[in-house]
């Protein structure tokens, strides 16, 4: 199949990629826009992985104050350099990062965040509690896993479900992103904030 101007102009608008990139994954995809744009973003994991360890010193602090002037949030969120953190999509994701901590309010960044003692007596209190409950051997194993999946998915900002996609963790949204913008993003730190105390 013919791979026409216009379908990478659509491939590049999509995904951000190169030209040259957009004709070649074109041409593997046989002219498939869709398989064309996953062809790209497994491209974009991929090399993703090797820039982890790269310094990311620019980027910038995204402060969001919800109407009622009764909760706000200041998101960090850096990558490699001033050019990326201008771009509109990197500007998205820092204000979509700003919101969902705003509505969720979790406590930690990653789950390596979490102190271990903390996770360890938040896994024990759920045994306890489901073995008080009566249940015994891979049902209780079952059950407690579950549970502390939960817990992690709700006070773990990486592995929050997106306030807006449910379909994505908030992980794969950053990853998602770098990939896209062919560069490591990292979110630093954040700070919530409530009238009256936090939660």
């Amino acid at each position: 199949m013919e791979i026409t101007a216009a379908m990478v102009k659509d491939l590049r608008e999509r995904t951000g990629a190169g030209m040259m990139q957009c004709k070649k994954a074109l041409g593997e995809a046989g002219g498939d826009i869709e398989a064309a744009a996953e062809i790209l973003r497994k491209l974009g994991l991929s090399s993703l992985a090797k820039r982890a360890e790269r310094s990311v010193s620019e980027g910038r602090i995204e402060a969001y104050v919800h109407p009622g002037n009764r909760i706000a949030v200041l998101v960090e969120v850096n990558c490699e350099t001033d050019f990326v953190a201008r771009t509109d999509d990197f500007l998205r994701l820092c204000r979509e990062l700003a919101l969902q901590v705003a509505a969720t309010a979790p406590r930690w960044i990653a789950e390596s965040d979490i102190p271990a003692q903390e996770i360890e007596a938040q896994k024990k209190q759920i045994h306890d509690r489901l073995a008080g409950d009566g249940l015994k051997g891979s049902e209780l194993d079952d059950r407690a896993s579950k549970e502390v999946d939960r817990f992690l998915e709700e006070t773990v900002l990486l592995r929050q479900p997106g306030i807006r996609d449910g379909s994505k963790v908030v992980g794969e949204m950053v990853t998602d992103v770098a990939a896209k913008l062919g560069e490591n993003i990292k979110v630093s730190r954040f700070s919530y904030y409530r009238l009256g105390g936090n939660p």
